[in-house]
């Protein structure tokens, strides 16, 4: 059965040859009757170097497989992302394809052994480890590994190429069958052993074309549910305002985008996800025109990088690595779903460097939107001058100075207080921030008193009652009141970087933020414009609990695990650098274990005395007197055989039959486990001590 199993195998895996030469090799122990006597430490010993090729076998296929490019084609960028998966799936594939060659001298040891079995601690670390803490119930547990053998044939020849046939599966049953009719029950007949294995092989058929079903099913499955469940935070298409709702702001500390920034303590002030035109009042949303939401996919700057443009020819005096995650779905190219989100971005951002992203596409309104790894990590490149929003609205609409008309009557009562008349856009963009900065307090809570104006807008009272709100208030009224005086304004969300972690920053859903982009005439750009109070950072770090650093410390393990799932963490090279200790660890203790297993501590003869039972048997005596008189004990001799050779001394004639009592009870006392009590014990003593008594008076020889 195992040589028909390796035929197949072989025949599956195109590696005939071997199969057939591993099959004859077993088969030719009916031939050869010679064994070998092998120990637990041998089979231990072979088992280390079975698992030393599968270690050797798998680093080798991972770093030179042509189709992951070989070693040099995982440190590609993006390319090297891709090159490491190939990689990787051919590693597992060949391996478990060879996994019968590879365990091939362990199970012929067993073979081929005087005892045709294994011991179980062998091919368990953890039995071993029980064993060494003194744990003897599985001690002297082997096991026949015929049957396991089979299956791993009979999964190895299924690692293949798809063929969309019944080879495999035609194969696969006749084996099975073969091997379960020897192990059939006998309580049945042989007509309902078949039908069951009929009912069976049905159900598989029926299984495979089930599988397939699935399969299909799966991958034309509406991908945008998921996108609707799992949508990310910020929505590019419109970004619902906190504006007039009751209660307070619940933030969370939970980290959600780390900075490591190229000089230290050069970041950028925010990060801006995406930016809104268009207000509207009754619900408090702002939204993104249609022309403005129209995305335009990018291009790498070359075929093989990773490195996109978003304004040429910019100069980016500064850089930091940004780490974020795709929260949302998207539908990839083969129906799948893929993560998609927005990218937090510094004012200013010309380059992208680093990016694992599968597509990147950029709108009119500042947003940069990715599909790729769940997990990014890239380098920013930024800096003063031109961005990649489009210039103010030039168009009959005007949509970069559209105020809601319910909002100009509080706008103008305020532009009267502050005395905004005949002023360049620079003086009237100090005096907003002047007055907000004097007469205006950050909150997080809204109460009953603040909002329950019936014939106000929640922006009214704002700006003309409470004066008080967090940064949504701030910065609607901000873009709002701008426009109304001329400058061309919109509404950006993003978050703001100020928490210093190490060498780095973390920014947490707390820090979300928005504030206002505002035209600059002169230099033709868009800037960032806050008018929130600074205090706000100190005000909700004050929700700051005593536990946030044991969360902070499961959001680290998470990143670090998430780096290694989306590859963000050069897991190649850690890989690469672990076999080399592992397959030293495996070649010390296959050739040194024999040595430290003989190594045992030096003991004194009192020590060794008691590591076997019956040590201190008076019969001992009897035996050491009787060497000192020239009838010493041979080795490898038997009491019996030896008491039989003493009897036939004349002078020791008369002690046959106490002799002959006294050995069975000195065996008992040696071999039984239950040994001898305290009476048996006794009368040992007393028989030889009599016995010494009468060699005492006989002279040897005589």
């Amino acid at each position: 059965m195992l040589l028909a199993a390796l035929l197949f195998w072989g025949w599956q895996s195109h590696l005939l040859l071997y199969g057939a030469l591993a099959g004859m090799v077993l088969e030719a122990a009916r031939i050869f009757k010679s064994r070998w006597d092998l120990v637990d430490g041998d089979f231990l010993r072979i088992w280390s170097l079975c698992v030393l090729v599968l270690v050797a076998l798998a680093a080798y296929i991972f770093t030179t497989n042509s189709e992951g490019g070989g070693l040099s084609g995982m440190f590609q960028g993006l390319a090297g992302l891709r090159n490491a998966t190939a990689s990787s799936s051919v590693a597992t594939t060949s391996v478990l394809r060879w996994l019968p060659l590879i365990f091939f001298p362990f199970f012929a040891a067993q073979v081929y052994n005087v005892r045709p079995t294994v011991p179980l601690a062998a091919m368990s670390l953890i039995l071993r480890l029980r064993r060494r803490r003194g744990d003897q119930t599985l001690a002297g547990r082997y096991a026949d590994l015929s049957h396991a053998y089979f299956i791993v044939c009979i999964f190895s020849a299924g690692i293949h190429s798809n063929q969309a046939t019944l080879t495999y599966f035609c194969g696969q049953t006749v084996l099975i069958l073969w091997a379960l009719w020897a192990l059939r029950s006998g309580r049945f007949g042989g007509k309902a052993w078949a039908g069951g294995l009929v009912v069976i092989l049905v159900l598989g058929v029926a299984g495979l074309a089930g599988i397939g079903r699935l399969e299909l099913a799966v991958q034309t499955f509406d991908a945008q549910m998921f996108s609707r469940i799992l949508r990310s935070r910020t929505d590019p298409f419109q970004s619902t305002t906190a504006i007039g709702q009751i209660g307070d702001l619940k933030l969370s500390p939970r980290i959600v985008i780390r900075l490591e920034p190229a000089k230290v303590g050069v970041v950028p002030a925010y990060l801006r996800e995406a930016s809104y035109w268009t207000y509207h009042p009754g619900n408090q949303i702002w939204k993104a025109t249609a022309s403005s939401n129209s995305f335009v996919e990018l291009s790498r700057a070359s075929a093989k990088d990773d490195t996109w443009i978003l304004v040429p020819g910019k100069t980016n005096q500064f850089a930091v690595s940004i780490a974020t995650y795709l929260n949302g779905h998207a539908r990839g190219e083969n129906g799948d779903s893929v993560p998609e989100g927005l990218l937090p971005l510094p004012s200013g951002c010309g380059r992208l460097e680093n990016l694992p992203a599968f597509n990147l596409k950029m709108n009119r309104s500042g947003v940069v939107m990715a599909d790729g790894p769940g997990l990014v990590i890239f380098d920013a490149r930024y800096g003063p001058g031109a961005t990649f929003d489009s210039p103010p609205d030039t168009s009959t609409n005007q949509f970069d100075l559209s105020v809601p008309t319910e909002e100009v009557p509080a706008l103008n009562q305020v532009i009267a207080e502050i005395s905004l008349t005949n002023r360049s856009d620079l003086n009237k963009r100090l005096a907003v921030e002047t007055f907000f900065a004097q007469k205006f307090t950050y909150t997080t809570w809204q109460g009953p008193q603040k909002r329950r104006t019936p014939a106000a807008s929640p922006l009214t009272r704002f700006l003309l009652t409470s004066r008080s709100g967090h940064c949504e208030y701030f910065a609607t009224a901000t873009v709002l009141l701008l426009r109304q005086l001329g400058i061309p304004a919109r509404y950006a969300v993003g978050y703001s970087v100020h928490e210093v972690s190490g060498t780095g920053y973390v920014v947490r859903e707390r820090d979300a933020h928005a504030w206002c982009l505002v035209w600059n005439r002169e230099t033709r750009n868009w800037e960032d414009f806050d008018t929130t109070p600074a205090a706000w950072v100190a005000i909700e770090g004050r929700q700051a609990s005593v536990f946030d650093a044991l969360s902070d410390l499961r959001s680290w393990l998470v990143f670090q695990f998430e780096k290694i799932l989306w590859r963000e963490s050069h897991l190649q090279q850690y890989i690469l650098w672990t076999f080399v200790p592992v397959i030293l660890v495996l070649l010390y203790y296959i050739i040194f274990q024999r040595r430290s297993r003989n190594r045992t501590p030096k003991t004194t003869g009192a020590d060794a005395a008691v590591l076997w039972p019956g040590h201190d048997s008076a019969f001992y005596r009897l035996e050491k007197l009787l060497a000192a008189r020239g009838l010493p004990r041979q080795p490898q001799e038997a009491l019996s055989d030896w008491l039989e050779r003493v009897l036939m001394e004349p002078a020791l004639a008369g002690l046959r039959v106490p002799l002959q009592q006294l050995l069975p009870l000195h065996y008992r006392y040696r071999f039984d486990p239950r040994g001898l009590n305290d009476d048996q014990k006794q009368s040992l003593v007393q028989n030889v001590d009599a016995i010494l008594r009468t060699l005492a008076k006989t002279t040897p020889g005589k």
